[in-house]
């Protein structure tokens, strides 16, 4: 772990706005309510999720924010009250990622070293240190947006943040996606941070029903309300998470997940997610800006097991579950408090699993930010990279297995 050493007048800085910061998070209220309700912001967010047989139920966000400071009284962590001025200059190349040991928060890490950026990450404590993002050139720091006051520290000096985490399957939606979305939000805000990027998700604003979709629109909104300068980038998809759906089972002669829906999806490279991400974020006419990113082309499930199965040279042991079976398990699940969690990231795969579209049309976003749509990985190319590397390399171990056969 890093210690931060902080100058005098960085301490003093620092002390007057954790007096505000002591209790940095809206307390919310997420509970399930038969009444209608409204978005409302800064002060209260209404989630709805979705309707059942004679009555609706939504998912009710309720962030009260008057706060008490450390001297006793009270302050309305509102928008504009946490409005400090900043202390010394912060260079514009010292940026914080959080949730940088995931699939995309990695490439953004390994894409800002190579760019000559100052490199802090926030992770979250645990068993087995990020020791590769310290070979790699970062700065590693411990905290966790599930607590406040963990978050403060981790932002002195910092110009902009990249966020792009997101809760472990285990968890709560609303803990980290929501409750520590806000909490950071906050905190930047108070921090005097100069930009904040955000990963949110394709088509989010038009799926009030699934939890976690209707939460990546909600911080979309309450971020704009913070009037912090900010980009919001929405995605579809990340070729990097077909290896461990399909082309890792496939090689294994393992059975692989589909669905019987004509689900389209634009999936797009992490490393080019990444290259995007800082050519946006040195364009200062992006900012307030809401992009997406998508792939070259959209794609069905069926499509890309078809294309592993070529690349891999062998047929797939495919296990179609109909969509039918995904939305009475959804309500089965609802059944039960204690399941509550299990469904809301079934309803995350129903929408997946429907007759949807995950893709936009690129041509206005390549001419926005100067990139040539040539320069995108397709996944052609992405899986054939992949399968021929493997390949590769178990020939290469099957001959070495025969050098070092003994027969007596």
């Amino acid at each position: 772990m890093i210690t931060l050493v902080l100058c005098s007048s960085e301490i003093r800085e620092m002390e007057m706005k954790m007096a505000l910061l002591k209790a940095p998070t809206p307390q919310l209220q997420w509970r399930c309510s038969v009444a209608p309700t409204t978005l409302a912001f800064p002060n209260s967010h209404s989630i709805s999720a979705g309707r059942g047989k004679g009555r609706e139920w939504s998912w009710r966000v309720k962030c009260t924010t008057s706060a008490t400071t450390s001297g006793g009284g009270s302050a309305e962590i509102e928008k504009g009250a946490a409005n400090f001025s900043p202390g010394s200059p912060v260079r514009a190349t010292n940026i914080l990622v959080v949730g940088a040991t995931g699939t995309l928060g990695r490439q953004i890490v390994r894409r800002a070293l190579d760019e000559g950026y100052d490199v802090r990450c926030l992770v979250r404590p645990r068993p087995a240190p990020a020791d590769f993002l310290r070979d790699w050139g970062a700065t590693v720091v411990n905290a966790d947006l599930s607590k406040p006051e963990t978050i403060p520290a981790t932002l002195v000096g910092i110009h902009t943040i990249i966020d792009c985490a997101t809760g472990r399957p285990e968890e709560p939606i609303k803990t980290v996606d929501w409750e520590g979305k806000v909490a950071l939000i906050q905190c930047a805000k108070a921090m005097g941070i100069q930009k904040y990027v955000f990963y949110s998700i394709h088509n989010c604003d038009k799926h009030p029903e699934v939890p976690l979709m209707e939460i990546k629109y909600c911080t979309e909104k309450f971020l704009r309300d913070s009037a912090l300068n900010h980009i919001v980038i929405r995605l579809c998809g990340f070729m990097q998470g077909l290896i461990g759906q399909y082309a890792v089972p496939i090689l294994e002669e393992k059975s692989v997940w589909g669905t019987d829906a004509p689900t389209r999806i634009a999936y797009m490279d992490t490393q080019d997610i990444a290259r995007l991400t800082f050519i946006a974020i040195r364009n200062e006419k992006l900012n307030g800006k809401l992009l997406t990113f998508a792939g070259p082309r959209a794609w069905t499930t069926q499509e890309v097991i078809t294309l592993c199965e070529r690349l891999a040279g062998q047929d797939a042991n495919v296990t179609t579950v109909p969509v039918s079976i995904l939305r009475f398990t959804r309500q089965l699940t609802r059944v039960f408090e204690w399941t509550n969690d299990v469904a809301d990231r079934l309803a995350f795969s129903e929408v997946l699993s429907s007759d949807t579209v995950f893709s936009v049309p690129m041509a206005d976003t390549y001419n926005l930010l100067g990139v040539d749509s040539k320069d995108i990985i397709t996944l052609e190319k992405y899986l054939q990279d992949y399968f021929s590397n493997i390949l590769k390399k178990l020939k290469d171990l099957k001959a070495q297995s025969k050098q070092t056969d003994i027969y007596f």
